[in-house]
C-alpha cells in the first residue's frame, strides 16, 4: 500500500491543478498531470465561477492518470463561495465569485438587524463582505427565488464532491470559512454547528444548510458516469482538508511549539495553530479569525490581501505591453528600485475588486501624499515592501493575543518569492522558512493517506514532509530600517482610513 498513488485537485483563485501523489524510498512525491485556468466568467456586471467549465478540467485530469490504480481522490478551493441545487441535483445558478460587487455594502445592511459583536460571538470569524453569510444575505435581498428553490447549499469543494460522487455533506474547515458555523456550540460535528439563530433573524432560510463532516472521511466512490468517461475505475472519494488553507497548515513541517505560518497565493493567510476559538473584544477589533483545521483544530488567523494586487497589476502590464512577465521577473525588477518610496495599506477596501489596479496604487499614494510610483519595478517593490510591513503588524497583534511566534513558515507559490520572502524576515525580525510550494496539494494527499492507513497520524507526515522537501531559510538582515518605513506605514494607514 506504501506505493498507492493518490490524486489531489487543488484550485487557486488563478489556476488549477490535479496533483498526483504518492511514497517512493521513504519520501513523498508530488506530480502534476494536468493544470488549467480558474474559470471565471463575466456575465453583464456579475462575476461567476464556471463550475462546470472547472469540473471539465478535472475530469481532463482524471482521464490523464486512466491507466493507473488510484487509491483515492481529495478537493481542495478557496473558501467563502457556494452554490445551491434543486432536489433533482441540478445546479440553481454559476456560483458568484467573491469579487462580485453584489455584496458591497450588505455588511452594513446586515448589522441593522443583528449587530456585529453578536455575529462575532456566535462565529469568530472576520468580517469581510465577501464570507458567505454576507453572500447568502445578498442573495436573500437580490434574488431570493434561489434561496427558496435550494436543496442544498455547496461550497465549491463539496460541490465538486457531489459531481464526483453524489456526497451533499460540508467539510468542517470549508464551512467554517462561512461565517455560518458556530464552532463553540456543544453539538460536534466534528466542531460545532450551523449558527442557525443568526440566520434566522437575518430572514436566511436554513433547510438548504447540509451536514457537517471532518477531514478524512470517505464520501463515496467515484460515480459510474464518471468511471466510463473517464476510465478511471471505481476510486474513494475523501473529505480532506477541503479549504486551501487548511490544507497547506496540515503540510506545514513544523518542528517547533512557537511557529507561525503565511500561506502566501493570491490571499496571504497569516496565522497560527490552536486547539480552541479565541473569541474576545481584541480579536474582534483586530478583526482576526478561527476557522477550522485538521482534528478540532482552529487556525487563528488574518487574511491580508496577499499577491492579488501584484497579480493584478500583472494581467494588466502583460496586456498593456503585449506580453507575458513572469513574477521572478517582476521581482528582480523590483529588487533594483530604491527602498521605500512609496507605501500602500494592501488591506484597504479600494483594492478587494479587479480593475485598474495600477491606477489605483497611483492614486492612493496621490491621496496620502507620497511619491507616485511610475514605473514596474517601482510598483512592484511598493507592493512587496507595503506587504512585508502588513504582515509585521498583524503578527504583532497576534502575538499579544495568542503568544510568541519564533518562526515563520511560507507555504504555498508564494513561498517561491524571493524578494518578498526576504522583506517578511526583515520586516518581522523573524527567521522565514519557506515551503514546501504544493504545500496544498501535499496536505489534500496527507489527510488521503491517514484515512487509508497508509500513514499512522498527522505527526508522521509533517516529519515525511520535512524529509520530502527542502526548506529555504531567511534571517532579517538590516532590520534597523525598516523601523522608520514602519512607522510611516501605520501612519499612511490612518490617513487611508480618514480619507478613502
Amino acid at each position: 500500500m506504501k506505493n498507492s498513488h493518490f490524486l489531489a485537485v487543488d484550485l487557486g483563485a488563478e489556476s488549477g491543478r490535479v496533483m498526483l501523489g504518492f511514497i517512493e524510498n521513504g519520501k513523498l512525491q508530488i506530480k502534476e498531470v494536468h493544470r488549467f485556468p480558474s474559470h471565471r466568467i463575466q456575465i453583464d456586471r456579475h462575476l461567476f465561477w464556471d463550475a462546470p467549465a472547472i469540473f471539465s478540467e478535472i475530469k481532463n485530469g482524471l482521464k490523464s492518470v486512466s491507466g493507473m490504480q488510484i487509491a483515492g481522490i481529495g478537493v481542495t478551493t478557496w473558501g467563502v463561495d457556494h452554490a445551491f441545487i434543486d432536489r433533482n441535483g441540478i445546479l440553481i445558478s454559476l456560483p458568484f465569485h467573491y469579487r462580485d460587487r453584489r455584496t458591497e455594502n450588505v455588511m452594513e445592511k446586515a448589522f441593522t438587524t443583528v449587530s456585529k459583536q453578536e455575529i462575532f460571538k456566535k462565529t469568530g470569524i472576520q468580517f469581510m463582505p465577501i464570507n458567505s453569510l454576507f453572500q447568502v444575505y445578498a442573495t436573500k435581498i437580490q434574488t431570493p427565488w434561489i434561496l427558496s428553490s435550494a436543496y442544498r447549499m455547496l461550497f465549491i469543494p463539496d460541490l465538486l464532491n457531489f459531481w464526483l460522487c453524489g456526497s451533499t455533506a460540508s467539510e468542517f474547515t470549508i464551512a467554517s470559512t462561512s461565517q455560518m458555523l458556530n464552532p463553540m456550540k456543544k453539538k460536534y460535528k466534528p466542531r460545532g454547528d450551523w449558527a442557525k439563530d443568526i440566520l434566522r433573524k437575518l430572514g436566511i432560510p436554513t433547510h438548504f444548510l447540509p451536514d457537517i463532516v471532518p477531514p478524512g472521511k470517505k464520501l463515496g466512490i467515484l460515480s459510474k458516469y464518471i468511471q466510463e468517461e473517464t476510465g478511471i475505475s471505481k476510486v474513494p472519494i475523501y473529505s480532506v482538508c477541503c479549504h486551501d488553507t487548511a490544507s497547506a497548515v496540515f503540510a506545514v513541517p513544523s518542528s517547533t511549539d512557537k511557529w507561525g505560518y503565511i500561506s502566501s497565493g493570491t490571499w496571504s493567510l497569516l496565522g497560527k495553530e490552536i486547539d480552541q476559538p479565541l473569541i474576545n473584544d481584541d480579536v474582534l477589533e483586530y478583526n482576526f479569525t478561527n476557522e477550522g483545521g485538521y482534528g478540532g483544530k482552529i487556525r487563528f488567523l488574518k487574511n491580508i490581501m496577499g499577491l492579488w494586487i501584484w497579480q493584478e497589476c500583472r494581467r494588466q502590464w502583460d496586456m498593456e505591453h503585449n506580453r507575458k512577465f513572469s513574477y521572478t521577473e517582476l521581482g528582480e525588477m523590483a529588487a533594483k528600485e530604491k527602498p521605500f518610496q512609496s507605501l500602500i495599506d494592501v488591506n484597504n477596501s479600494m483594492f478587494l475588486f479587479a480593475g485598474n489596479m495600477v491606477e489605483k496604487i497611483q492614486r492612493f499614494c496621490k491621496i496620502t501624499n507620497q511619491r507616485v510610483p511610475q514605473t514596474i519595478g517601482e510598483i512592484s517593490r511598493t507592493i512587496l515592501e507595503s506587504l512585508a510591513l502588513e504582515y509585521r503588524f498583524h503578527l504583532e497583534r497576534m502575538e499579544s493575543i495568542a503568544g510568541k511566534i519564533d518562526v515563520l513558515h511560507i507555504v504555498g507559490g508564494g513561498s517561491q518569492n524571493k524578494v518578498l520572502s526576504g522583506f517578511t524576515a526583515s520586516s518581522t525580525g523573524k527567521k522565514v522558512l519557506c515551503g514546501p510550494v504544493e504545500a496544498t496539494a501535499i496536505g489534500n494527499i496527507g489527510v488521503q493517506m491517514i484515512a487509508a492507513k497508509i500513514i499512522k497520524n498527522h505527526q508522521e507526515f509533517r516529519e515525511l514532509v520535512a524529509k520530502s522537501f527542502p526548506l529555504i531559510e531567511y534571517n532579517p538582515q538590516n532590520q534597523t530600517e525598516w523601523e522608520n518605513p514602519y512607522t510611516k506605514y501605520l501612519e499612511i494607514k490612518k490617513i487611508a482610513q480618514q480619507q478613502i
